[in-house]
């Protein structure tokens, strides 16, 4: 009888713990957490990316004599190798100003997002004030 109980009970711990190993959390690569540690970034600050703009933006003759002013705003791909991918433009003023801003923005390099760990490509949008005169 007393052999008994012990066969019993070294089956009931024996199915407890393969429930409990079963009911473990194993590791998913699927569906693991992203987290953006960093944004993509100009390297010298988002000042000195609309100086820049500014300071590199060529006016068409008509939009000086129009002395059109507003705002450019585009989207872009920042790649994980720094490059500019991808310019839409969002909302623009025309008179070839808003081609301009997009060639400017195409040629720079931009500090990429940061993903667990890894650089990664990430779409941003910037807004740029433009004044022709």
């Amino acid at each position: 009888m007393i052999e008994q109980k012990k066969n019993i009970l070294i089956i009931l711990l024996s199915l407890f713990s393969i429930s409990a190993f079963a009911q473990q959390s194993m590791p998913d690569k699927q569906n693991s957490e992203v987290v953006t540690n960093t944004e993509p970034s100009f390297p010298k600050g988002d000042s000195e990316l609309y100086q820049y703009v500014l300071y590199n933006l060529n006016y068409s003759e008509e939009s000086k004599k129009k002395y059109i002013e507003g705002e450019v705003t585009i989207s872009f791909d920042v790649k994980a190798d720094s490059t500019v991918s991808n310019v839409h433009l969002i909302s623009g003023v025309g008179y070839g100003i808003d081609d301009e801003v997009k060639k400017i923005i195409q040629n720079l390099k931009f500090v990429p997002a940061v993903q667990n760990g890894f650089s990664v490509k990430m779409n941003t949008m910037y807004s740029f004030p433009v004044k022709a005169h």
